[in-house]
């Protein structure tokens, strides 16, 4: 079961536009969890897992210390999740997360995107799998895997990909997966959030596999979009 994964970081670098969203959506993730908790990642699990999760992806500090200062604030913004499921060219599939201030914006900003590449809402659901995904550089797998059996986690697979080791394990056993790494001295990675991931990937002719990257490109640029998982092979 081979996964394959784009490097995010750098697409988010491609426009000034891009890079905003992508600090829109650390912001709205590290003010939920501190409104929820303490402003200190070290005591809240939820705003260390937030720090974790944009760590590679060039995110400035600053932007999570502005989102738990107006966390601290008298101010509070009500923001709301949403899903959307949705065809798109050839035989991709995509799943759209959004967190947003105003649903309604975000369902037809959302929408016109998809629609206007040739794609619509539809329930895909089904072709995906929710995992818990953690990545860092080292080439010892087989020590990772060992480590991660004996202590009792739900592991779905250990991957190794040139220099990087990709873990993934069920939702529920994320934080006790952590747990084990770091008895290994792991405590740094590239990734580690929950998402959701394809149970089979497609690959595109270059025509469909060019307006499939048009698309994610015009939904990363929304603000509202936290995150878009999909099926094709890049």
């Amino acid at each position: 079961m081979g996964r394959h994964h784009e490097v995010r970081a750098a697409a988010m670098a491609r426009t000034g536009k891009i890079k905003s969203a992508l600090y829109a959506r650390a912001s709205k993730e590290a003010y939920m969890a501190a409104k929820q908790g303490s402003p200190d990642p070290k005591t809240n699990l939820a705003l260390r897992a937030v720090y974790e999760k944009y760590r590679g992806k060039s995110v400035p500090r600053d932007v999570f210390d502005r989102a738990i200062k107006k966390a601290q604030g008298g101010d509070a913004v009500a923001y709301v999740e949403g899903r959307y499921e949705a065809f798109g060219p050839g035989n991709s599939l995509l799943i759209v997360d959004t967190l947003t201030d105003n649903p309604n914006r975000a369902l037809v900003e959302v929408r016109t995107q998809i629609v206007r590449k040739g794609g619509h809402l539809g329930s895909v659901i089904y072709n995906f799998t929710q995992l818990g995904i953690l990545a860092f550089k080292g080439t010892n797998r087989d020590e990772v895997e060992e480590a991660l059996i004996l202590g009792d986690v739900d592991v779905q697979e250990v991957e190794l990909d040139e220099d990087t080791i990709y873990v993934y394990v069920a939702p529920d056993a994320f934080e006790k997966a952590k747990e084990v790494l770091a008895g290994l001295g792991i405590t740094e990675f590239e990734e580690a959030e929950i998402r959701m991931e394809p149970n089979e990937y497609v690959t595109l002719s270059d025509e469909d596999k060019q307006k499939f990257q048009d698309l994610v490109d015009a939904l990363d640029e929304l603000e509202d979009v936290q995150n878009v998982a999909h099926n094709v092979e890049l």
